[in-house]
């Protein structure tokens, strides 16, 4: 078992290359000779790139040992404990062992640069499948009653055609990543709040494949990254009848990685709000308006269009239905939305709302005696000891009603203000 103690040692020895037990004059002779050799500019111009990144290093290095609280922190819990910048936290950036792992070809300490893999974990089993790709696809209530065929482009990731999938020039070999054994995955410590808990992340060297390529030997298509980008058309049919949160398939057509079978691209249904029809199932309900004399004397005519285009004529009276009233609903059967795979429709529901006139009806008296005459006469009158003629405001509403009660207890109250309680404010 490797010890803190000795993830130290691999950190100073091959970095600062002082021993476990150095004091702090000797760390800080050592980070001096260090940086002085491994400075940027006192290395050829092609070699500089990597002078900055061990430059980089033994400044952390230097910054993690001298100081006696992060000295300690990194014996107990590693790199891990350190956000990439020699100050404990979540590992933002690539941190130390990463870097050394990767430039150097070994672990320079912490949890992640452990040979032979992760202690006490082991690799996830690598999934079969590349990961589905979910989303939502808003359509219209014509399309779901009609059905819809929608042809669109797509951008996914594909197997690069140059190297096949490899990363590397043909003849070239894959480094074994020394940052995580060869195992992909790595151990590292995350920040929860107050507390540092262990997780098994992929490891940032190789991207979790545990090997990598140099970057003289990564395919120039794909740039070692195994894919490249490509444009597809794909086509997706919805059935009539389809409806909300059902689900469109198109099988292996999400982003390919190498070594899996692609996902699948799974669109979601939105239904959109129509503006007539309400939908329930395999029904339909709209509103028609019907005039008081269309009520009164009948009609025959298109009471409103469907969602394929067609005119529903209605013809009134019928024998089993006289007077239209308010609210009376008409079912048509069979003119609701089609079922999928089937010659079956749900119904189509008619809520009547009757229209009656407006201001600008002004019948003469004459009229209005004759319709007294023809229309049905009211109940009986009220009989009451005194009678009072009063005014009335006849465009008032129910806003109103119960605002006058000084306590507030019998005011009008909205359904959207249950459970909210009036209280008297003090004056």
């Amino acid at each position: 078992m490797i010890t803190p103690q000795c993830l130290k040692l691999r950190l100073t020895s091959m970095v600062l290359e002082i021993h476990k037990s150095a004091t702090k004059d000797e760390i800080r002779k050592a980070y001096r000779k260090a940086a002085l050799s491994s400075h940027p500019d006192k290395v050829p111009e092609e070699e500089r790139a990597t002078a900055e990144i061990k430059f980089k290093s033994v400044q952390e290095a230097y910054d993690i040992l001298y100081d006696e609280d992060k000295r300690n922190l990194y014996d107990t819990h590693g790199m891990g404990a350190f956000n990439g910048s020699g100050e404990p936290g979540m590992g933002a950036g690539p941190d130390i062992d990463d870097i050394l792992a990767q430039m150097f070809g070994g672990g320079m300490g912490g949890m992640g640069g452990m040979p032979g893999g992760m202690p006490g974990g082991h690799r996830p089993p690598k999934p079969r499948r590349s990961p589905n790709e979910e989303q939502k696809y808003e359509v219209s209530l014509e399309d779901l009653y009609k059905g819809k065929t929608v042809k669109f482009a797509s951008t996914k990731n594909v197997i690069c055609s140059l190297c096949q999938g490899k990363g590397g020039k043909e003849k070239a070999q894959a480094k074994k990543c020394s940052t995580c054994g060869g195992e992909g995955y790595k151990q590292v410590l995350r920040q929860m709040g107050q507390f540092l808990t262990q997780q098994t992340v992929p490891c940032t060297t190789c991207n979790g494949d545990g090997q990598f390529f140099s970057p003289k030997d990564k395919c120039k298509k794909c740039k070692g990254n195994k894919t490249v980008e490509a444009k597809k058309i794909l086509e997706i049919y919805i059935p009539r009848g389809a409806r909300e949160g059902d689900k469109i398939v198109l099988e292996g057509e999400a982003d390919q990685v190498p070594d899996q079978e692609p996902g699948d691209i799974i669109f979601h249904l939105v239904e959109i709000d129509h503006p007539t029809f309400e939908r329930a199932g395999a029904d339909l309900m709209a509103t028609i308006d019907v005039t008081v004399a269309e009520a009164l004397t009948g009609f025959s005519r298109v009471v409103i269009k469907h969602l394929d285009g067609r005119g529903i004529e209605l013809k009134h009276p019928t024998k089993s239905c006289g007077v239209l009233s308010h609210g009376q609903v008409l079912r048509v059967p069979g003119e609701g939305m089609p079922i999928k795979r089937s010659d079956a429709r749900g119904d189509l529901y008619l809520n009547v709302n009757i229209k009656f006139p407006d201001d600008k009806w002004k019948p003469s008296p004459a009229v209005l005696e004759k319709l007294k005459e023809m229309l049905p006469k009211p109940d009986p009158l009220i009989q009451a000891d005194t009678v009072d003629e009063v005014d009335y405001d006849p465009k008032s509403n129910l806003d109103a009603f119960g605002a006058n009660d000084p306590a507030g207890g019998s005011a009008w109250e909205d359904d959207d203000d249950e459970g909210e309680t009036a209280q008297c404010a003090t004056q």
